[in-house]
């Protein structure tokens, strides 16, 4: 799989206010099964409102995040990605949080290198109990991906 990236130095007609198809960005969100997505969940049945451009798929662990995971979402149109998992010293694997951070390190200089800016990957860590925490967390992720625009990726 080749990714090469051609980040965004003008405007996208796609991106245009006026357009009748104005841009919006596509995150993909992993979420750890016991804390992130519990509180992605709290954040919907507490109708705490948080970016629609958000998609979730669900992993049992952020530790268990493949890294070949991230790169297949971009490489499928994703402009942005978040990682979620529980808390350092929560993880109901023990350790599994560390690894993903460990990992996300790892890819960040991976995207580097491809010309994708790390600002596109975001790892957090949301509770079972942060509904607020995860609707705040894809707000700031949808804004930032807005302003980098839209990632082009050569195929």
């Amino acid at each position: 799989m080749t990714i090469a990236s051609t980040e965004q130095t003008e405007p996208d007609s796609r991106a245009d206010p006026d357009s009748k198809e104005a841009w919006e960005p596509k995150i993909v969100a992993f979420l750890c099964n016991w804390c992130s997505y519990t509180g992605a969940d709290l954040a919907g049945v507490s109708r705490i409102k948080w970016s629609p451009h958000v998609r979730i798929v669900r992993v049992m662990c952020s530790g268990r995040m493949d890294p070949t995971f991230v790169v297949k979402a971009f490489a499928m149109g994703a402009d942005g990605v978040i990682i979620s998992g529980c808390h350092p010293g929560d993880c109901h694997y023990s350790e599994g949080n560390y690894k993903a951070l460990r990992r996300v390190h790892l890819l960040k200089r991976l995207l580097k290198g491809f010309g994708i800016s790390s600002d596109r990957l975001r790892l957090t860590w949301v509770s079972a109990s942060e509904g607020d925490v995860w609707a705040d967390v894809t707000n700031e992720m949808t804004e930032t991906v807005r302003q980098l625009g839209p990632l082009r990726l050569e195929r």
